[in-house]
Order: structure tokens, then C-alpha cells, then sequence
């Protein structure tokens, strides 16, 4: 039946609504859950175990689960991965991962964060999405690409074997799900000590089952397609700079994956935030100032194509498939985060 799907209508679409649905999904749950990676370090940065920690854990957690045990049955197949299969860059997940982390914190969100606050009204969301996603875009083709380029080629790190936590560690696939679901257990025990809504907790689940989705999906369609497919899953700044110079630079734009999932997110956060009464216009204001969050964009939108993926993309996503670039970027982004937080801010900017 995909096969026929794919014949009738294309790669490009049967991704494009793929990436749709696994955003409605993504956007939905984060909004409800209030997923924010900024938000856990914070919390940890300011010596508290709480609520935000929790989330995340759930979030991730699930997300790895997922994966290995559908990598363990048989049913996926990563190894062909961006994130795996290519030459990746050590040197960029440590100074990426720094600074994508002090970023985040300075505009008060991740990418995937200021899409979900900005279906829910949030003018600076827009406006610091809109600036990351310009600069990523001169990051990763413009006149910034150099620079990223020479930091990126100062530590590489060979596709395969090499770039696979799990081969370098010895570890299977069914003993990797097994140790997430203890650590999933141990995170929705720990969202019960901090009296995390029901609701909240299940929602942050769904996040990790939407990054499992994507893995699956783009898998399924790459192996029942004759064109060559990349295995690919959520993941934010590359996608948001695509689907921008996309409407800005053609009269049509490119389908795929990410194309379908930005929308999809926003419509999902958008329609979560609409049925709980909590979308709200929210502008800057003396303790929001501008030039703070614009700094934050700048620094992750460079810090994202350096590191390879954002905090979902390198962070869940990446993380998931136990890519070691992307498990020492998310710890750069711990590490920038907290360190921001501490030096730089006083220890009461956790709402987003």
C-alpha cells in the first residue's frame, strides 16, 4: 500500500505528511508537557532536582526506548543515518553544544521551544526564532559557513562504527532499551515526588513517541521507495532554514520531511494551546530585553549547524540512535546552560 502511496504521489509528499503528523504530535505534547530542555538546567544549575528535570527525562527517555527496542525487533535500521553513517565533527559538538546551551538560556528557550511558544502567541518567540533561523542559514551556506567549517574540521570523527556509542561501549540494542526503560521508570517516579500533573507527564511521553516516529517513518518510506531516502527525524534549525528560504527564494517549495514537520508542530502547539486556554500575545518588556534574546538566537543558530542539531535534534533525536557526536553536544548544551545561568543571570528565569 506505501509503495502504491509513494508511485501515486511521490517521496516528497508522503514525507511532507509524515513530518505533518509527527509535528501535530511533537508540537502538541511539548506544548502540554511545557518539554524545554533550558528549563531542566536551570533547574539543575540553581541545585534543584524538580518538575522540569522530570519532563525532560520522561521525554528523552521514552525517545531511546522507542528506538533500541524497535531497533532490537527488527524494525528499524539507523545505520545509514546522517548522524552515523557520515564523518562528524567532535570539535563541533563541544563548541556548538557550549554554545547553543548559552544561547538557549540567554532567549529563554531551545528552537524547538520558541516554535511551540510561538503558536501560542509569543511575539518574541517569533521574532528570535525568525533571527536563529537566518543565522543558521548563514552558518550552513552563508557568509558564516567558513568559520563553521574550520571549527568543525579542528576534531573529526569517521562514520560507522566509530561514531556509534552503543560499538564503542559494547553495548546492544536490547540492552540499551532495557536500561532507558529503567530510566524511564525512574523519571515517572520522580515526576510523581514533584506533583507533575498526570496529564503533563503522559504528554512528555508522546514527545519521545514522536521522535521514535519520525526514525520509523522516514525508515519506512526509504525502504519502500526506489529513490534514495535519508532516515531522518525531528529535528528543528535545518528544517526551519530550509522551509524559510524555501517560501523566501522559489515558487515552490522543496516536500519533505522537515517541510511538513515545522508546520506541524506549530499547528499542534498552536491547537493544544487554543483548547487550554493558554495562548496569549506576549511581547518584550524591561525584564524581556531584545538585544538579550536576539544574542541567544545568534548564538544558536550558529551553535546548531556547528553541533550538528539542535537540542531535539541532536539532543532526542540524535541521542536516541546513541550517535556519540550528539550525546557530547547535548552535555556541551548542560554545561553552556548552567554555567549562563549561574555567571550571568539570577537563578528566577525558569518560566519560558
Amino acid at each position: 500500500m506505501l509503495e502504491d502511496l509513494i508511485e501515486t504521489y511521490g517521496n516528497g509528499a508522503i514525507l511532507m505528511a509524515l513530518g505533518g503528523v509527527v509535528g501535530v504530535l511533537f508540537g502538541a505534547t511539548a506544548q502540554h508537557s511545557r518539554f524545554c530542555l533550558r528549563a531542566a538546567t536551570v533547574e539543575v544549575a540553581e541545585g534543584r532536582l524538580g518538575p522540569r528535570l522530570s519532563i525532560w527525562l520522561i521525554a528523552f527517555s521514552s525517545g531511546v526506548l522507542a528506538v533500541q527496542l524497535m531497533i532490537a525487533l527488527g524494525w528499524l535500521d539507523v545505520s545509514e543515518s546522517r548522524q552515523l553513517a557520515t564523518t562528524g565533527s567532535m570539535s563541533g559538538a563541544i563548541i556548538g553544544g557550549l554554545m547553543f546551551g548559552v544561547g538557549m538560556v540567554l532567549a529563554r528557550g531551545c528552537a524547538s521551544r520558541l516554535l511551540v511558544l510561538s503558536a501560542t502567541g509569543n511575539l518574541r518567540a517569533i521574532v528570535t526564532g525568525l533571527v536563529l533561523t537566518l543565522v543558521a542559514q548563514s552558518a550552513l551556506r552563508g557568509v558564516l559557513a567558513p568559520a563553521r567549517e574550520q571549527l568543525a574540521s579542528l576534531w573529526l570523527v569517521p562514520g560507522g562504527a566509530t561514531r556509534s556509542l552503543l560499538e564503542q561501549t559494547g553495548l546492544t540494542s536490547a540492552t540499551a532499551a532495557l536500561i532507558a526503560a529503567a530510566a524511564l521508570a525512574g523519571a515517572f517516579w520522580h515526576s510523581h515526588r514533584q506533583h507533575v500533573q498526570v496529564s503533563h507527564a503522559i504528554a512528555a511521553l508522546g514527545v519521545g513517541l514522536a521522535v521514535a516516529l519520525g526514525w520509523l517513518g522516514t525508515y519506512t518510506v526509504a525502504m519502500n521507495s526506489f529513490d534514495v531516502v535519508a532516515i531522518s527525524s525531528v529535528t528543528f534549525t535545518g528544517p526551519s532554514t530550509d522551509t524559510l528560504m524555501g517560501l523566501v527564494n522559489s515558487t515552490q517549495l522543496p516536500l519533505g520531511f522537515g517541510v511538513g514537520l515545522v508546520p506541524g508542530v506549530f499547528v499542534g502547539a498552536g491547537a493544544m494551546a487554543l483548547a487550554t486556554k493558554e495562548a496569549k500575545i506576549q511581547r518584550f518588556g524591561p525584564d524581556t530585553p531584545m538585544e538579550t534574546y536576539l544574542l541567544g538566537a545568534a548564538l544558536m543558530g550558529f551553535g546548531s549547524m556547528l553541533a550538528g542539531g539542535c537540542a531535539v535534534g541532536a539532543g532526542m533525536s540524535g541521542g536516541a540512535i546513541f550517535a556519540i557526536t550528539a550525546w557530547v553536544a547535548v552535555g556541551a548544551m548542560w554545561v553552556g546552560a548552567m554555567v549562563t545561568h549561574r555567571v550571568l543571570l539570577r537563578p528566577t528565569l525558569v518560566a519560558a
